[in-house]
């Protein structure tokens, strides 16, 4: 069951750092606050609704990404006031997060390109990833997290790049500093991973902000998560001075991991999601399962299960599996058992030309020849029963 609706709660998590927030939650239904006093029966149905709203989809400013150079603010839907106010002001910043867009949509689709569920997005759908987010499952705990580490990572790299006009590199990384293999200078440019988050978290949260209900509270949990990822991989990297690179002297800067560490990072974090719940007071989230581990701020958290996938069904936004390439051999998700639901496979022969025979050739190439060879390849059958036709 899901509800579309009413803003609910009004909710804010607390953190610390650049993310840190401090305020109370105060759940409100008309105009009767509800308390740890409340009759049973108003506070029972309020924890409900609390559980099961879902909002609507909406058009993101993930659409950016598909705007490419000709962002203008106007015409990116679904943008709230503060969102459209910040593109006005910084069009530069905009044209990263585009390009950003474009990057964590790639990785996302690499870290489930053998999955059911595939991070599939639609053309021309100002949603970009349609109906599938509706449902507060694990999948959207994934896609707001890896779409606000990829904003830090476009903007941060756009920084130090000398791309904005409005920041540059780490001004706070001067002078001497130590570390376990002893003294060294800042030098070069350090990534700017602060501004980066500071303005990813003003523009991204700003519109769960203004939709006041347990969805929006997920929403900015999951966001905090993808944000710090991208922190969690900052590494020191340092150059030597001295006779022969003896290393007597170090100059050293901050920078950035491969954005891929990031996106495997939130993989195992979307593996080890916890289901929640509103907690009894409302004021943030309880485990669903009691018997789980409690969950932590680097959490991925999720309210829904997730459906199967197996089938294409355009209310939940799935394109199932019917033509997806599968592995014969593997026991894993890619393999055809998994991936194709039980229904078979289809196998099709193929001709590939590859690189053979390839010699070393003085100096400096490789020489090969093409060869050709047949490749079976496998795709999952569509479902036999004429019913499932009635889900699309």
């Amino acid at each position: 069951m899901q509800l579309h609706g009413a803003a609910l709660i009004t909710s804010v998590w607390t953190g610390d750092g650049v993310d840190g927030l401090e305020s109370t939650v105060t759940p409100k239904y008309g105009s009767t606050a509800f308390t740890g006093h409340s009759p049973p029966r108003i506070y029972c149905a309020s924890v409900l609704l609390l559980l099961l709203v879902t909002p609507r989809v909406d058009s993101s400013w993930w659409y950016i990404g598909a705007l490419g150079a000709r962002v203008i603010c106007d015409n990116i839907p679904g943008l709230v006031n503060k969102q459209r106010q910040l593109c006005q002001r910084h069009p530069d910043i905009m044209q990263a997060i585009g390009e950003g867009t474009k990057e964590w949509i790639r990785e996302c689709q690499h870290q489930f390109r053998h999955h059911r569920w595939n991070c599939s997005t639609l053309d021309r759908d100002h949603t970009v990833f349609g109906r599938v987010l509706l449902r507060s499952s694990r999948e959207a705990a994934f896609v707001y997290a890896i779409s606000s580490a990829g904003v830090v990572y476009a903007l941060t790299r756009a920084c130090s790049q000398g791309e904005l006009k409005t920041c540059d590199c780490d001004p706070h990384k001067r002078g001497r500093a130590r570390d376990t293999r002893g003294e060294f200078d800042w030098g070069g440019c350090s990534d700017n991973i602060n501004y980066g988050i500071k303005f990813a978290k003003a523009f991204i949260d700003a519109k769960e902000r203004t939709v006041r209900d347990a969805r929006a509270l997920m929403n900015l949990h999951n966001n905090r998560c993808g944000r710090t990822a991208v922190k969690r991989f900052m590494k020191l990297e340092c150059k030597c001075h001295g006779v022969s690179g003896s290393c007597t002297l170090r100059t050293c800067w901050m920078a950035m991991a491969d954005f891929r560490k990031t996106g495997d990072y939130l993989r195992r974090k979307y593996n080890g999601a916890v289901e929640v719940m509103m907690n009894q007071d409302g004021t943030g989230f309880a485990e669903a399962n009691k018997a789980f581990r409690k969950f932590t701020k680097s959490d991925l958290v999720y309210f829904e299960n997730s459906p199967d996938y197996c089938l294409q069904d355009k209310s939940a936004g799935s394109l199932g599996t019917a033509g997806r390439v599968c592995n014969k051999t593997s026991r894993g998700t890619d393999g055809c058992e998994v991936m194709c639901c039980g229904r078979g496979y289809d196998t099709t022969r193929v001709k590939q030309i590859t690189k053979c025979e390839c010699k070393f050739k003085w100096c400096c190439a490789v020489e090969c020849k093409d060869c050709e060879e047949a490749v079976d390849i496998h795709t999952c059958k569509a479902p036999k029963r004429a019913g499932w036709l009635d889900q699309t």
